[in-house]
């Protein structure tokens, strides 16, 4: 199915055709009739599916068709995302997508780590679109310097991993601050009870949109798993990288600290690496990607800000240096990889310590994974036996009649 057929006019899909998009994805063709509806739609779809898409090309042409003559853009559309690279992606998107119509959107996207007052008077100046992580977002309403009573779409991207930061104590300000009246759209690789919650905040009357045919890993990732002593991972790597032909791959590390003192040491094996994590400057983190992008870099060491978010289509392997501490950060992870219907490769180390959280992953990934071994990088010894703690000693604890004699004497 062309995008023609999905209701998209001919600038849009002239813009579409210029991203080397062939055809739409399952979510697109499911989502983009949708939303030129103008209905609200609550959407489901795993990492790399094309979820902004499907949302950023019937908005842009609802956008066109409403917008009023006036050379100063009001804001029409906010959209909101967990991340910084998220965020500027997206706004990126707006601008590529957007670019062959009439009257071209004024697009914004605003992050932590910048001068608050410069995106404000940006805003100010004139905008169609505005993307924001929530943060951010909720900083420039506390200045009430915004007018958003022309606001049209209220968009929120990856929705799942917002909730983990904090964002359904940060809703009810949102929701007062813009108008009652919006079509409103959630999208999100995972679908938490709490999400339901919120939704219903959000909007009653959603379309639910769910890819039901959808593993829970995306299929063309060959996913490996590594048995290799804590000490030789950095050794293995460097055998993997020099034995692979690999152009880009993305490791994720446990921490910041773990990601700079790695690739300071690759950079002395001759490896063109860098460090990406939260602790850098916003423009740093920007120049990091672009030199990625770019394979000036070829070897990125990061932390789970880069687990989602990080559109970057040809990222060969995905390593999981440190594993994840969820399952569903698993899959985000090397969902990094293998996007647009391309294959990946997305690598796991493990040692005896971790190894029952790699079974946990497996089993809520629904995967089963052989246990690799290379020769010189093989564990040693044996598995630790689980040690119980001390039995309890009698008479030396209080039992449960004692405690709760205590509790009602307490309270008299």
């Amino acid at each position: 199915m062309p995008f023609s057929a999905l209701g998209l006019n001919e600038n849009i899909c002239r813009s579409i055709r210029d991203q080397s998009y062939i055809r739409p994805t399952e979510i697109q063709e499911e989502v983009i009739p949708l939303v030129l509806k103008q209905m609200d739609v609550i959407a489901q779809s795993q990492t790399g599916s094309g979820k902004s898409a499907s949302f950023i090309l019937p908005v842009l042409q609802l956008w066109q068709g409403m917008r009023d003559s006036a050379k100063k853009g009001k804001i029409k559309v906010i959209v909101l995302s967990p991340t910084r690279e998220l965020t500027l992606q997206i706004a990126s998107a707006f601008n590529d997508f957007g670019k062959y119509l009439e009257t071209k959107p004024q697009v914004i996207g605003v992050v932590g780590g910048q001068k608050i007052g410069e995106q404000l008077y940006e805003i100010q100046q004139g905008c169609d679109v505005l993307v924001a992580t929530s943060g951010r977002f909720l900083d420039l309403l506390s200045k009430k310097q915004m007018n958003l009573s022309h606001l049209e779409f209220f968009i929120l991207d990856e929705a799942d991993k917002m909730l983990d930061l904090g964002f359904e104590e940060e809703l009810e300000a949102i929701l007062e601050a813009i108008p009652a009246k919006r079509q409103n759209l959630m999208f999100s690789a995972t679908y938490p009870p709490k999400m339901q919650k919120i939704a219903s905040k959000i909007t009653p009357n959603a379309v639910e949109v769910k890819m039901k045919d959808e593993a829970p890993v995306v299929k063309k990732i060959n996913q490996r798993v590594i048995e290799v002593e804590r000490e030789k991972r950095g050794p293995l790597l460097r055998y993997l990288l020099k034995e692979n032909r690999w152009n880009l791959v993305l490791v994720f590390m446990a921490n910041k600290r773990s990601t700079d003192n790695i690739a300071e040491k690759f950079r002395k094996y001759g490896f063109k690496a860098a460090s990406f994590n939260g602790d850098l400057e916003q423009d740093s983190r920007n120049e990091t990607l672009q030199a990625f992008k770019e394979e000036k870099i070829n070897i990125l060491f990061a932390t789970d800000i880069a687990a989602r978010g990080l559109d970057i289509k040809d990222i060969d392997c995905v390593i999981n240096y440190d594993l994840p501490r969820s399952p569903a950060d698993y899959i985000h992870r090397i969902g990094r990889t293998a996007r647009e219907g391309k294959s990946g490769e997305a690598i796991s180390f493990i040692d005896y310590e971790n190894m029952n959280h790699f079974r946990l992953i497996e089993k809520r990934s629904e995967i089963k994974l052989v246990r690799e071994k290379i020769e010189g990088f093989e564990l040693e010894g044996k598995a630790h036996p689980k040690t119980k703690g001390p039995a309890p000693v009698k008479g030396k604890g209080k039992s449960k009649k004692d405690k709760l004699r205590e509790k009602n004497l307490n309270k008299g």
